[in-house]
């Protein structure tokens, strides 16, 4: 029974994570600026994302306007790796996460083999923290960027940004799929431990009878 409360525990765990994964590939608010032009007269903020940066101005009504980038090639070398690690990461997160369902004890879809279970569970916690690393990847490396070249004198005022949201949520999900991750990885311990028991027990009797097939060997030897 705890051991199915615990697995689902992981699946909200993961679940949560995949949601975040989602999230962050498409929101805009990777790297962010806000400044003031003409003393509160346009108030103007800019979010860049992988995919589109937004400008949202504030004057009399709120006006947000996105626009998608128009080349690849164009895009600097960071933001190429991260949209193939992100989208990467969406793939392996949803993988992960049809992996735990099938191996979860309250599922009939491999029948009631605890090893094949477990074995399941092993490769869905493993692939939930894959996926946790491959989103720490860019989303550490952004980080990064933003703030050396926001120190960086030599940079523009007007080119530096602040981070954005999705970062934020970036480190959040990543820790909720190694979470998830961890808990799927305990069960293969967990369900090793009997069957190494019962082996040790085994070869713990075995002399015993070896010994008892001697004893009455040389009692009938010692009767003839």
């Amino acid at each position: 029974m705890a051991s199915g409360v615990l697995q689902i525990v992981g699946l909200v765990v993961g679940g949560i994570g995949l949601a975040g994964t989602f999230a962050v590939t498409g929101m805009p608010q990777w790297r962010v600026t806000a400044f003031i032009e003409n003393n509160i007269i346009v108030f103007e903020t800019i979010w860049e994302g992988l995919w589109m940066h937004c400008i949202s101005q504030a004057n009399i009504r709120m006006q947000c306007k996105c626009k998608f980038y128009d080349t690849v090639l164009a895009l600097p070398p960071i933001l190429e790796v991260s949209r193939g690690l992100m989208c990467f990461a969406v793939m392996l997160s949803v993988i992960a996460f049809l992996t735990a369902i099938i191996g979860m004890k309250c599922t009939v879809c491999v029948g009631d083999n605890k090893q094949v279970r477990s074995n399941i569970l092993l490769a869905a916690g493993i692939i939930f923290i894959l996926t946790g690393i491959l989103i720490l990847i860019p989303v550490s490396w952004t980080a990064s960027n933003i703030i050396g070249d926001f120190y960086n004198p030599a940079v523009h005022a007007g080119l530096k940004r602040d981070l954005g949201a999705a970062l934020y949520l970036g480190w959040v999900s990543s820790a909720f799929l190694m979470i998830g991750g961890a808990i799927f990885c305990s069960f293969y311990s967990c369900a090793d431990k009997p069957r190494t028991w019962r082996y040790s027990s085994r070869s713990c009797h075995r002399p015993h009878k070896f010994e008892d097939v001697e004893m009455k060997s040389t009692t009938r030897h010692a009767y003839v």
